[in-house]
């Protein structure tokens, strides 16, 4: 068991190793200081497993760490009507049952379970017990330090937050054993990333359980909640026999496997067909314009459906949600002295907003996927001239299509601010306003240089730039940030301003100095 758990590992490990140093590569500037045979490096192999293992260690207390401050106490705090010690064990509880079917690692079709099993002919039933033991380990130590930061600030007794993480390994072991004597009474084989409706379904009754009880104030009693908790630990000594003894477990595997690589054709033909449905197929569009000019005006009127449509949809929800406040205003007028300090101090918060309705990622993976995937090929769309000249028409495009939600949420809150009792200044209102459209236009050009600095795409439509991939993440995480903050229009909306001038000088900069040998197809 422990030679199959080191080979495991130093498979996982191996690919891991490789695709990090394949991300090394592909970072701008920093990709040329790498030499050609990269992998064959030792210092730089010796980092990255470094790095690797960090990231195994890092893995397990993580997501944790995000899953109890987002779904469990995050949202758990908002219930005011119920003892934070039974909402908190009410709410874990029914996530703690989806997981069990949602997320097993027993029925994961995985790349390293490929490689394992398929190629290198590993014994799959030690194989997956070895994985299977480790991933229920890593659950126990990973939930074992946050059932007892949050649950004992709760007060939640030691005794029930030291038992906690083994209740869940138990919810899991008694979903897998059933699963697995399903398919030996069956032959159906559960897939967790191909889940049935009825999976669906039982996922969204589980969540309105778990939240909506403790929202009307209704909970169990302390006791209650605590046998329900301990039941799973002897069902999962009782299951963990049948899943000892199962002897299928190669079939199963075999079964998982081709099912992902059946899933990740049936993905792209699906992408591919979405893509095609999107394009107008009228023979009429055309226009008047010339070189690139026609050719972006062709693609802009071809892919009005997935540009201008949805940008009109979006903004039609917007200017629906102010007459919305403004309504509210008028029939509740207490309410205008929280509205009005609402918005003169969460103003950052929508730096979030204009992040989720951005129609960037939109925007850029329709131009590689409908246009530069193929013109690409072509040595003379890469010239620094056409690729400049192309982006300024592009983003030029992109502006204006968030420009419109952006202008009717600015002149929305202006709105607001004035019905709800106004400001004393009245360049709140000229800031406002400009902050959202100068958040529009960052948003913007940001994903655009991105695209033309880092093109993730290869000829094939995959993503395999794992430097696109962080910067998304980190993007994301500044955004979600920013709803912490609380400031004055004036403070944030001039610093918001001065940001997305400085950061537009420095994104044209970047694209006129790197765009032409960056903007190209993977391989």
């Amino acid at each position: 068991m422990l030679k199959t758990l080191r080979l495991s590992f130093a498979l996982k490990n191996t690919y891991r190793v490789n695709s990090i140093l394949y991300s090394l590569k592909q970072i701008p500037l920093l990709g040329r200081l790498f030499p050609a045979a990269l992998y064959q490096v030792r210092g730089l192999k010796i980092f990255a497993n470094i790095l690797s293992v960090l990231w195994e260690v890092l893995s397990v207390f993580l997501f944790k760490c995000i899953y109890f401050l987002t779904l469990v106490c995050g949202l758990g705090l908002l219930y005011q009507n119920a003892p934070p010690q039974l909402s908190f064990l009410h709410i874990l509880l029914f996530l703690t049952l989806i997981g069990s079917y949602m997320n097993t690692s027993l029925f994961d079709p995985t790349r390293d379970k490929y490689y394992a099993m398929i190629l290198l002919r590993m014994n799959a039933r030690s194989y997956t017990l070895v994985n299977y033991g480790y991933a229920l380990l890593k659950t126990v130590i990973g939930f074992l330090p946050f059932t007892l930061l949050f649950g004992l600030n709760r007060g939640v007794p030691l005794w029930l937050c030291l038992l906690l993480p083994f209740c869940v390994a138990g919810t899991k072991l008694t979903v897998a054993a059933y699963s697995l004597w399903d398919y030996e009474k069956s032959g159906y084989v559960r897939n967790e990333n191909k889940l049935q409706k009825f999976a669906w379904l039982l996922t969204g009754i589980f969540l309105a359980l778990a939240y909506i009880p403790p929202a009307l104030g209704f909970v169990l009693p302390l006791a209650v909640y605590a046998a329900l908790w301990l039941v799973w630990i002897p069902a999962g000594l009782v299951s963990l026999r049948r899943v000892l003894t199962f002897r299928y477990y190669r079939e199963i595997n075999q079964e998982l496997l081709a099912q992902m690589f059946a899933q990740m054709d049936t993905v792209k033909e699906a992408v591919k067909t979405a893509n095609e449905k999107t394009i107008s197929a009228d023979t009429s569009i055309t226009s008047q314009k010339k070189g690139f000019e026609f050719l972006n005006e062709l693609f802009i009127k071809r892919h009005r459906k997935i540009l201008w449509k949805s940008t009109i949809r979006i903004a039609s929800i917007c200017a629906f949600l102010v007459c919305g406040i403004l309504l509210l205003m008028i029939f509740l007028p207490e309410s205008k002295a929280e509205i009005n300090q609402m918005v003169m101090t969460w103003l950052p918060y929508f730096a979030f907003i204009m992040y989720l309705i951005n129609r960037g990622t939109g925007f850029t993976k329709a131009l590689f996927m409908n246009c530069d995937h193929s013109l690409l090929t072509y040595s003379f769309y890469k010239q620094p001239g056409f690729v400049l000249r192309l982006f300024q028409i592009r983003l030029r495009e992109i502006t204006k299509i968030n420009a419109v939600p952006a202008l009717v949420i600015g002149v929305g809150l202006c709105l607001i601010l004035y019905a709800s009792g106004g400001a004393d200044n009245p360049l709140n209102y000229v800031v406002l306003l400009v902050s959202i459209l100068a958040m529009s236009v960052f948003f913007s050009i940001h994903y655009l240089t991105i695209y033309y600095l880092l093109q993730p795409y290869t000829a094939g439509t995959e993503m395999k730039s794992g430097t696109y991939r962080i910067i998304m993440i980190l993007t994301y995480v500044a955004c979600y940030a920013m709803m912490n903050l609380r400031l004055p229009i004036l403070v944030f909306g001039a610093a918001c301003i001065a940001f997305c001038v400085l950061y537009s000088i420095t994104a044209c900069v970047l694209v006129y100095r790197f765009a032409p040998k960056t903007f190209r197809l993977r391989t």
